[in-house]
């Protein structure tokens, strides 16, 4: 029997967010588990809330245990190699799929050939969706419009509002630029042209780096609106006003991610951006980003 679809969940002091994720996989894919077809591999990042022995309870998934946090690249990386899957679907550990999400993404995948990854309608505990899954590229008029709040004027203009491609219909399948880590199935093939993930990132940014070099091969990025998946959003980290009531993240790992976010734009700048316009664009791009952190730093609580 093909191995369809490896399924990495990475976890980091998240034990009972990614029991509920893999409670929510096998309620729904037991046959597909146990006959080859699908694959849990959950990956854990040095955790230090018992996530280790609280994991021997449960069977039908291959665990990786790292020496130390890795971050989410590294640590997805980790895994990649250990997967047999024709895809490999990255799964936030505060995700819940629902009886179709993951036969429906396989199907589209195999109907559309072009697809390098994608993304299903990932909805929040608000009924919201997840406006991570549904981005434009952060070039410098893009994130000016986003961080000023001038997108929130436009919603819906493909000038001012380019970082999430409001003009698009949210209840159509369609292409889009940018992914969220939370809820990517990739082709195979495809990861491997562009080598995984990029290990400059410690803790976001690593999701636009790479439907970033996924479209720069080719390869076609799609919202999918058939199906549906949950996501809490922000667990781990404790930076989203989504799931502040629920984060097992503690003070200092609230700064240590928001200081990692912030690094991570000046990150895919530097990468993508230096060379194509002029130092003034750079030092209004990177400044607006300093400013920004430290208002974030001082609202953590």
């Amino acid at each position: 029997m093909t191995t369809d679809l490896s399924i990495v969940i990475l976890n980091y002091n998240s034990k009972n967010f990614t029991l509920q994720c893999i409670s929510s996989i096998k309620k729904f894919s037991k046959e597909k588990l146990e006959n080859g077809q699908y694959e849990i591999l959950v990956v854990d990042n040095l955790s230090n809330d018992g996530s280790k022995e609280f994991f021997k309870k449960i069977e039908g998934v291959t665990f990786i245990y790292n020496s130390k946090n890795l971050g989410f690249s590294k640590g997805n990386n980790s895994a990649v190699s250990k997967t047999k899957g024709r895809y490999i679907l990255f799964l936030n550990p505060d995700t819940v799929v629902y009886k179709d999400t993951l036969s429906v993404m396989v199907d589209f995948m195999d109907t559309h050939k072009k697809a390098g990854a994608a993304t299903c309608k990932l909805l929040m505990g608000s009924g919201k969706i997840d406006d991570a899954i549904h981005r434009g590229f952060p070039t410098p008029w893009n994130s000016l419009m986003y961080f000023s709040g001038i997108s929130k004027i436009f919603p819906k203009s493909k000038i001012f509002n380019g970082y999430q491609m409001g003009w698009l219909d949210m209840e159509k399948t369609h292409e889009v630029d940018v992914l969220a880590g939370a809820f990517m199935i990739v082709r195979r093939k495809a990861g491997e042209e562009i080598g995984w993930w990029d290990e400059d990132y410690f803790f976001y940014g690593e999701d636009i780096e790479f439907c970033y070099m996924l479209k720069a091969k080719g390869w076609k990025i799609y919202y999918v609106v058939e199906t549906s998946a949950f996501h809490h959003k922000g667990v781990t980290g404790g930076i989203r006003k989504e799931s502040k009531e629920i984060t097992t993240a503690d003070k200092k790992t609230k700064i240590l991610v928001t200081n990692w976010r912030f690094n991570a734009m000046n990150i895919f700048y530097n990468k993508h951006y230096k060379n194509k316009y002029p130092f003034f664009v750079e030092w209004i791009t990177k400044t607006a980003v300093e400013l920004k952190r430290r208002k974030s730093l001082r609202e953590i609580q």
